[in-house]
């Protein structure tokens, strides 16, 4: 006896079983549509992106980003932001001519100071085997003479230039910072704490700074560390006066209020908002400091406040005021010195400048 299949039967259901030519005989599935492959070959399963997706990016990446930008992480975002923004403040800075002359300048500067061991070595400043007769004028052996030990007074000069310029940046990296820490804190915390830091430094600019600079220097040992303390303790009231005006204006913009909101705490407000948009202000008042500092180093200097063991440009013109060169008419003693430190000073003055109306168009300074 026989029984008829059922309609529904898996062996004749639509995809239930093996698909039968017309002669009852089963036929072969091809493998790529089996596994879900459209017939012109190009695989689309749910986990690979659109075929026009660029290479590096996902599907939900805006049209037009570029595959790199994409893929890359927020630390090598942040690197080509500060990357972009350097060749764009260089491409700014070279418009400037003066700004451009003084850089020239303080570059020579700095090669002669680092190679001085190498030019005219260490040596130089010994007193016991001076090489020439004491006061001796410019000659070719001695092209700017000698001084009251028959030192050469180009290598001392070229000597010099080393603790001119440390004492210089390390006094202006000291003032800024303090400048800088003041400013910001008393531009943050506007109640008794900031009153209190505006009035000690009211008090501050109402000094003489060179009278308190001697008052220290007087008091502490006579060292290098003294002098750059005494300059960088006395000339910071300006730096904290101006970056306490811009940090009261960056706190007053609405997305320092939203990061108060989402529970930034003071901390993280004056470090990741505040510091980072008074830099540029920081950066250019920190160039002027630095021709001021080595005026000061060099009145300290003069004035036999600085350490007597090492050879500056300031103490250069403390000797020949000692040895009587004034009055005996001895300009070689006195004027390479003096050139140098105005020359040092005012090739600060002009990169400064330069900076400040870069990062700050709007103050209009002259190119």
């Amino acid at each position: 006896m026989t029984t008829d299949t059922p309609a529904d039967s898996p062996a004749d259901s639509p995809g239930g079983g093996p698909d039968r030519s017309p002669d009852g005989s089963p036929t072969e599935t091809p493998p790529d549509i089996a596994a879900g492959t459209p017939a012109d070959g190009l695989a689309v399963t749910s986990a690979d992106p659109p075929p026009d997706t660029p290479a590096g990016t996902s599907p939900d990446t805006p049209p037009g980003t570029p595959a790199r930008v994409a893929g890359a992480g927020p630390r090598r975002l942040a690197w080509q932001r500060r990357r972009r923004s350097a060749v764009r403040f260089w491409a700014l800075y070279r418009t400037h001519r003066a700004g451009l002359v003084g850089l020239a300048a303080l570059t020579l500067f700095a090669l002669a100071a680092l190679t001085a061991p190498l030019t005219v070595g260490s040596g130089v400043a010994g007193v016991t085997d001076a090489p020439g007769q004491p006061m001796e004028g410019p000659s070719g052996e001695f092209p700017l003479g000698t001084d009251r030990f028959g030192r050469d007074l180009l290598g001392l000069l070229v000597w010099g230039a080393r603790v001119s310029l440390l004492v210089g940046l390390l006094a202006a990296v000291l003032s800024v910072t303090i400048g800088t820490l003041v400013g910001i804190t008393s531009g943050h915390f506007k109640g008794a704490y900031g009153t209190v830091l505006m009035r000690v430094t009211d008090w501050f600019l109402v000094m003489p700074t060179l009278v308190l600079a001697i008052a220290l220097a007087t008091v502490m040992s006579r060292s290098l560390g003294t002098v750059v303390l005494a300059i960088g303790v006395t000339t910071w009231p300006t730096t904290a006066r101006l970056v306490r005006a811009q940090t009261l204006a960056v706190e007053s913009r609405p997305y320092i209020e939203r990061a108060r909101a989402l529970g930034g705490g003071h901390w993280h407000v004056m470090s990741r908002h505040v510091l980072p948009n008074v830099m540029p202000l920081v950066l250019a008042q920190a160039t002027l400091v630095i021709s001021g500092a080595i005026l000061a180093e060099a009145t300290l200097a003069f004035l036999g406040l600085g350490d007597p063991t090492v050879v500056s440009w300031g103490g250069l013109l403390q000797e020949a005021r000692e040895a009587g060169a004034v009055s005996s008419g001895d300009w070689w003693y006195l004027v390479p010195p003096g050139i140098a430190i105005a020359a040092v000073a005012l090739a600060f003055t002009l990169c400064g400048r330069a900076v400040e109306s870069v990062l700050n168009p709007r103050l209009g300074v002259d190119r």
